[in-house]
């Protein structure tokens, strides 16, 4: 039995529901095994409770090198908003090598871990040399992301993102370089070519991300429609900004996700990142196909995109998931409390999205599902639960933290989706195995002092 180990917290998550008494069993293969045998190895886990591992469902590491540096207006008598932070982000976007692309997203993915997060899907768009040459391996970066995310212990789903333009009638931007594929059949057999690299790692899986109707044009949408692979999750970035929508409707006569819908696109593995300025119709369209929209509140709130219509959304048989996007903070409870309470800000209501059975727990279990199973699904992964069989990726909270005391089980939940502190954090693993052991990672002061030498060198 020494191949098996027992965790055994004070409260244990399964099952849409905490429970007092019960241990998560974890057999060789690192998967939740359905009973707790007898004369295994039991690590108690006293004053945790033990919860599914959290699901980030969109991510750009490198983006963390710009948190605190963009939180100003650049121009004197001018307005900052998405396009003039953009520019900023080129800054750090066309400096980094393959090895400091390394360091930047090892940082933020032990920040991801530190924070329950057991899964992530990087959005990845840097391909190439800065000026615009292709490395001799075409995926030479994405392998230093995927190389980031295993050396914390992160699970990961790669989207390989396709980029051809600037725009609609928008001239080419040298600024993008790193950015542009020679044409969609390059982009998709070096998705193809990178899934096959990473075959037989279970921590890695590969998946398609057609940037946005900006940067990709209809034929090639209509040309991964047609040949993705079926294993593969599709992500693209939908109806995040007005000017994306007037774009496409000048180019198509169509709505960024009508466009989809023709081309054949929209589905249940296609995931519509941002969602944000979505008309009835096309909220409908997304629930008809059993889409999932990946909400990243913090980001939408600190570029002032908007506010996605969860509630519409999860009305119409759309899924919700999160992600964290540009990094601002690295916090999924933080982004699930947010898209609730940015909702009762514009509907000048409580509970918007509580599914209404009238308990304590159903507006929290709501969203704390949409902060694991769901982003799992936009993945195609098997993470989100702790059902037998399923990969035991967990992190705990410390139910006596100040954030946390006084919780009774039946608030111990809503207590958490809406009053952790991140401190609360204490425990994290995936496949069973330990990563974070009361608040610490053994990379941490590593990761941290490389992170703060390339950090001073793209900012002196």
């Amino acid at each position: 039995m020494s191949d098996i180990t027992v965790y055994q917290p004070d409260f244990l998550f399964v099952d849409g529901r905490f429970h007092e008494g019960r241990a998560l069993a974890v057999g060789a293969d690192g998967r939740v095994l359905g009973a707790v045998p007898e004369g295994a190895r039991v690590e108690r886990l006293a004053g945790r409770a033990l919860l599914p591992g959290l699901v980030n469902g969109h991510s750009h590491a490198f983006q963390r090198l710009i948190r605190g540096r963009t939180e100003y207006v650049a121009s004197a008598g001018g307005q900052d908003d998405f396009w003039s932070w953009r520019e900023a982000m080129y800054r750090a976007a066309e400096a980094l090598t393959p090895e400091e692309i390394h360091v930047a997203s090892r940082q933020v993915f032990l920040e991801m871990v530190l924070a329950g997060i057991t899964t992530v899907g990087e959005f990845h768009y840097l391909h190439h040399q800065p000026d615009g040459t292709p490395y001799a391996d075409r995926n030479a970066l994405a392998h230093a992301v995927i190389r980031a995310a295993t050396d914390v212990g992160l699970r990961i789903c790669l989207l390989r993102v396709g980029y051809a333009r600037a725009g609609f009638n928008v001239p080419a931007n040298p600024r993008q370089r790193r950015f542009i594929d020679a044409d969609v059949d390059a982009f998709l057999s070096t998705t193809e070519a990178l899934s096959h690299a990473v075959r037989g790692d279970a921590r890695v899986s590969v998946g398609l991300a057609p940037h946005s109707v900006r940067a990709v044009s209809k034929d090639w949408l209509t040309q991964v429609a047609r040949t993705a692979p079926a294993s593969m999750p599709i992500h693209m970035h939908v109806a995040e900004q007005p000017k994306e929508i007037e774009a496409c409707l000048a180019e198509h006569g169509r709505r960024p996700v009508e466009l989809v819908a023709d081309v054949g696109l929209l589905g249940p593995r296609f995931t519509a990142v941002h969602g944000v300025h979505l008309t009835d119709a096309e909220v409908t369209l997304l629930g008809r196909a059993q889409a999932t929209v990946c909400a990243c509140p913090s980001t939408e709130r600190n570029l002032g995109d908007g506010i996605v219509p969860a509630d519409a959304l999860v009305k119409a048989g759309a899924r919700v998931s999160f992600g964290s996007d540009s990094q601002t903070v690295v916090d999924l409870l933080d982004e699930a409390r947010q898209l609730e309470q940015h909702l009762r800000l514009v509907r000048l209501r409580r509970a918007v999205l509580d599914p209404g059975k009238g308990t304590l727990d159903g507006l929290a279990a709501r969203l704390f599902d949409m902060a694991t199973a769901q982003g799992a699904r936009s993945l195609g992964m098997g993470t989100g639960t702790l059902s037998p069989g399923a990969q035991a990726d967990f992190f705990t909270v410390d139910v006596q933290h100040p954030s946390l005391v006084g919780a009774s089980p039946a608030s111990l939940l809503p207590g958490i989706v809406f009053g952790a502190a991140g401190g609360a954090v204490r425990d994290v693993a995936v496949a069973g195995r330990l990563l974070v052991r009361d608040g610490r990672h053994p990379l941490t002061e590593e990761s941290g002092r490389a992170f703060q030498q390339l950090a001073r060198r793209l900012y002196p």
